[in-house]
């Protein structure tokens, strides 16, 4: 598949682009080339229409991907929370106060950024609905059945990227057309939106491959039925969320007397969410004999990864940035790489750890860089005035401006191995992207399991066990900590503390917002530009 997609990307690039996408549908899409170049085989049709879908899943400029680029899904996941944010550095990274703004809560309905995610995300979405309309159109000139599982496959697509917009934005609107005039694009609630989304998975994932879709081979890198049963699992543990259509009247529903049908059987949401992390259980999927093999450099045997961004330096441009933008310049340069010297681990991530104790948590080490920093010779590493590059996790605040530990407060990123032979400063590696993996199903198990009076330990402690990390209670609480040390840096943080109903509240060093205890910053604005665009859309209250 890899090189399928390296040979086709341009010129599906050049058959899809229209200004319609980049500006949410405001004109019907035109095709850059003959149409009928790209539907005369199954190969070509598969080529042009599913397989260049997935050159979106990544990104190599900002605000696009679902990971690896900055100021877009991940850092409004990530760097808004109490797991990592980016200081203002002197001068360095103040950048109009956007890094201040995301852990502030403070972000405006005229950003840039939230426009670019929503806009991203919507490009997808219609070439997602451009490709199953065009499939649709050859079931009776190709075999039906092939057709059937592309048709599943491209809808399964499409709600994994629904689902983020549904996470990010509550009340989005839900199209299945790529040509339909804005005018007439009409805003779902919210539950409607979650609603779409199981439906969709629920109906494509008999038509779905088996295959592990992190190995190599012919379903590498696509959506098969594990990564449709993790979303399905996903959307579903955060049902209390996603079927309220007002987040801001402090009134929740009750997973238990949320109801689905799974196979003509009801379940409530946490039965559902276990039922479906079971099937990913069934399907084959172990956790890694060690946590770091998820984030080698050559990472596709992993027996856990279940859905990632593929890497390759010499065939995609997809990109990570997030070591890149971490690292203090001279520790990276002795790695082998360039960076920024920005992102860092909160006060919170450093006291969930226990650093600086006698019960740190073993997984400390393997996710962040912390105190005096050795080059592979053994030596220590220096800063162009002969200083230690000593990180000094405790003395990290939203501003250093000023401060004596300025360049060297904060906890640095570590998860992912280091690429020796990476190029574009580091940015282009052969590691894949993590974006699901089976330490999270156990946890959403054990998880799931509390919520329904029922009893997790057992999930969580296959997890803990794994790292060799003390026999814990499995309670709400320590369930919400052990998925900050389980998955830091992995994109979750966020919507763990909505779910958890403590991200509208005043944590680490972040007060609470004038008005927040409504929860309406738990999701961001819908773009001010869009609405004017769509007189159907209205704000998000709140803002």
């Amino acid at each position: 598949m890899k090189q399928y997609i390296l040979f086709i990307l341009f010129y599906y690039l050049m058959l899809s682009l229209c200004s319609g996408c980049k500006d949410f549908l405001g004109e019907e899409p035109k095709d850059q080339v003959n149409e009928g170049e790209t539907q005369k085989t199954l190969q070509s049709i598969y080529l042009n229409y599913i397989a260049a879908l997935y050159t979106y899943v990544g990104g190599y400029e900002d605000s696009q991907g679902l990971q690896g680029t900055t100021r877009g899904i991940y850092d409004f996941n990530t760097l808004t929370t109490d797991e990592a944010l980016i200081p203002v550095r002197g001068g360095d990274w103040y950048d109009g106060g956007f890094w201040q703004r995301l852990y502030f809560h403070t972000w405006r309905t005229d950003d840039q950024y939230i426009r670019a995610v929503w806009e991203y995300l919507y490009k997808v979405i219609v070439l997602s609905n451009k490709s199953i309309e065009v499939l649709e159109a050859h079931k009776t000139v190709f075999d039906t059945a092939t057709m059937d599982q592309y048709i599943a496959e491209v809808r399964g697509f499409r709600a994994v990227f629904y689902s983020y917009l549904l996470d990010l934005f509550g009340r989005i609107p839900i199209t299945t057309s790529s040509s339909v005039p804005v005018k007439e694009i009409r805003q779902s609630e919210r539950k409607e939106g979650f609603d779409f989304i199981i439906s969709e998975l629920q109906e494509v994932l008999p038509l779905l491959s088996s295959e592990h879709s992190n190995k190599f081979g012919e379903y590498y890198g696509r959506i098969t039925q594990p990564v449709a049963c993790f979303i399905l699992a996903k959307v579903i543990l955060n049902a209390e969320v996603y079927t309220d259509n007002d987040w801001t009247d402090n009134s929740y529903p009750d997973g238990k007397n949320i109801y689905l049908t799974i196979e003509g059987t009801p379940y409530n949401a946490w039965e559902a969410v276990a039922y479906y992390c079971n099937r990913i259980r069934e399907l084959g999927y172990t956790l890694s004999a060690a946590y770091e093999d998820n984030f080698t450099v050559f990472n596709e045997s992993s027996p856990e990864n279940i859905f990632t961004i593929p890497m390759d330096k010499q065939s995609y441009t997809h990109q990570m940035q997030y070591l890149f933008r971490s690292l203090h310049y001279n520790h990276s340069n002795a790695l082998g790489f360039s960076s920024e010297n920005g992102t860092c681990a909160t006060i919170t991530a450093l006291q969930i750890a226990g650093y600086d104790t006698d019960k740190v948590d073993p997984r400390f080490d393997k996710n962040y860089y912390a105190g005096i920093m050795y080059a592979a010779d053994g030596n220590i590493i220096k800063d162009n005035y002969g200083h230690t590059v000593e990180y000094v996790p405790w003395e990290v605040k939203p501003d250093l401006s000023g401060s004596p530990y300025e360049k060297m407060a904060g906890a640095r990123m570590k998860k992912y191995e280091i690429d020796k032979t990476n190029i574009k400063d580091g940015k282009l590696i052969d590691n894949d992207i993590v974006l699901f993996r089976f330490a999270d199903v156990l946890l959403m198990i054990s998880e799931a399991k509390i919520r329904n009076g029922k009893n997790g330990d057992t999930e969580l402690n296959e997890v803990r066990a794994r790292v060799d990390a003390p026999y814990r209670q499995a309670t709400l609480e320590n369930i919400l900590d052990e998925r900050l040390l389980e998955l830091a840096w992995e994109g979750w943080r966020r919507q763990d503390l909505i779910r958890f109903r403590k991200y509208h509240e005043a944590y680490d060093q972040r007060p609470q917002l004038n008005g927040e205890e409504s929860g309406y910053t738990t999701v961001f604005p819908i773009p001010q530009s869009i609405l004017e665009l769509n007189p159907n859309l209205t704000q998000n209250k709140g803002y």
